[in-house]
């Protein structure tokens, strides 16, 4: 497929309430008009960001993901946002996406909020993971990776990049400047999704969720205020734009540790 029509949802989350969450989330995708093939949520969308993991997780056949499967199914596209999973005994920020025939994929986050402590409560991902999406590549990556390039890197391995977050506000510059900045480095569109309001712990966010081109131009830019946006991805633009300026044949050469990428 030539495009890809990608929708960011924006909202306030309720702390520690997925069924409210849950609910809240259904009210705006009811009200959402015209085509849409990915429909992408923030970081740890039924709960906020939060530290309490064994309180919270849930597992992959749990409330949330049986949600987002229904979701799926009667929205007819894909759907994808970070979830609390317990899996083997360990606690994982997984970004899940599942698709319209009720498929599941998942990324465990990589780079852990030592600030938050998250890496005390946490499993760190093992894996780069790429999805496959009516014939684009999508790299899908959770709020702290954005500071990590290597990790984001475009090895001409996907098209579309996305960030779920929960990125507060005293940081939002850098959350604004990375976004465009890994689009422009990586020659890929940039879907970021942040949420809006104030946590269990006091802590604030304007949002700010954006969908950006290669050329780090806004298609889609939120301010703080709530809501649903979506853009339409071109590829023909994008092939183009590789071909005439092929930034990436001069890029560095670097490795990843066998065991951190996807066979």
């Amino acid at each position: 497929m030539s495009t890809l029509n990608v929708s960011v949802v924006q909202t306030e989350l309720h702390w520690h309430d997925p069924q409210r969450n849950l609910i809240e989330f259904a009210k705006v995708l009811t009200r959402q008009e015209g085509a849409m093939d990915l429909i992408v949520l923030p970081e740890m969308f039924s709960t906020g960001f939060t530290m309490h993991a064994a309180e919270h997780a849930e597992r992959m056949d749990g409330r949330s993901v049986s949600w987002m499967v229904e979701t799926a199914e009667k929205r007819g596209a894909a759907i994808c946002g970070s979830l609390i999973i317990e899996d083997d005994g360990s606690y994982f920020n997984r970004f899940i996406l599942v698709r319209k025939d009720g498929r599941v994929e998942y990324y465990d986050k990589r780079h852990l909020f030592r600030l938050a402590g998250e890496h005390e409560h946490y499993a760190p991902g093992p894996t780069l993971r790429n999805f496959d999406l009516n014939g684009w590549r999508i790299r899908p990556m959770v709020c702290y990776d954005l500071r990590f390039p290597v990790w984001s890197r475009n090895r001409n391995d996907y098209d579309l990049l996305i960030y779920v977050a929960n990125w507060p506000d005293r940081r939002h510059q850098a959350w604004e400047t990375l976004l465009r900045a890994r689009a422009i480095e990586n020659l890929a569109f940039v879907a970021g999704v942040n949420r809006i309001g104030t946590d269990g712990n006091n802590s604030c966010y304007i949002g700010g969720s954006a969908i950006i081109d290669y050329l780090g131009n806004y298609l889609v830019s939120f301010a703080a205020e709530a809501g649903m946006a979506t853009a339409t991805l071109d590829m023909e633009g994008l092939v183009k734009f590789r071909e005439k300026f092929p930034f990436h044949l001069d890029a560095d050469e670097f490795t990843v540790s066998p065991s951190l990428v996807e066979q």
